[in-house]
């Protein structure tokens, strides 16, 4: 789930003391790349399209709910014309176990017909043209330029943003600030992996309640200020 507009303010755990330094952040990123060097989403799709669909539909539901349904449609329509033949009442009832269903549904078979009359059938690699189709906004858009594309782009979710403001990482406000911070001070050489590490960290290690501290590999690092005094769990790479 992500707060639902990149310009809303919302309550961010802050962190304890100032903001992560850059040698900080080189040594943050290359732990965790030391602890999954190559990250995946995990969402699943087949191709461009299926992945702007589950995207979508993961808005306030979880990647696992949305895997669920997934499968079996994407099985029937994996293209914005199977999409659109399926129609809009075949479709609701396949993702019927996805929160806001019927307006994902709604959604899905808009942005199918709007990738036909658009875009030739193809989902676009430009983010305006991506945020333009129906139940698109930045984050999807992001996720998409990032997997289908190739992008260094930075997906801010609710992980990303509480990761970000937790340890001292990119702390801001709002969620594009989080998103123009993490691009400005994500090294390079991490910036094309960085959103999924920072997700996972978030779903796995540094979770809403009760963080996973004694476990975490950059627990030296972090600012967070309820993190107590836990040896970290790994030594630098």
């Amino acid at each position: 789930m992500l707060p639902k507009s990149s310009k809303a303010k919302v309550s961010p755990q802050r962190a304890k003391g100032s903001a992560m330094r850059a040698p900080e952040i080189e040594m943050f990123f290359a732990r965790l790349k030391a602890c999954n060097p190559e990250p995946k989403g995990e969402l699943e799709s087949v191709n461009a399209f299926t992945l702007l669909v589950a995207v979508v539909l993961s808005a306030q539901a979880t990647d696992k709910s949305v895997n669920k349904a997934t499968r079996p449609l994407f099985a029937a329509a994996d293209t914005p014309h199977k999409m659109l033949a399926l129609g809009e009442a075949r479709l609701a009832e396949f993702i019927r176990t996805i929160g806001l269903f019927r307006t994902k549904a709604k959604n899905v078979i808009a942005l199918s017909q709007a990738l036909i009359d658009q875009h030739g059938g193809q989902v676009p690699d430009d983010r305006a043209a991506l945020e333009a189709l129906p139940g698109v906004g930045r984050k999807t858009a992001n996720v998409v330029l990032s997997m289908a594309f190739g992008q260094p782009t930075i997906a801010v979710d609710t992980h990303v943003f509480r990761v970000s403001n937790r340890t001292g990482l990119a702390p801001g406000k709002t969620v594009l600030a989080v998103e123009t911070a993490l691009e400005a001070r994500i090294p390079k050489a991490y910036l094309f992996h960085a959103h999924h590490w920072l997700i996972l960290h978030g779903r796995y290690t540094c979770l809403a309640r009760s963080p996973k501290c004694s476990t975490c590999p950059v627990h030296d690092l972090c600012r967070f200020k309820d993190k107590g005094t836990v040896a970290p769990a790994q030594a630098d790479p």
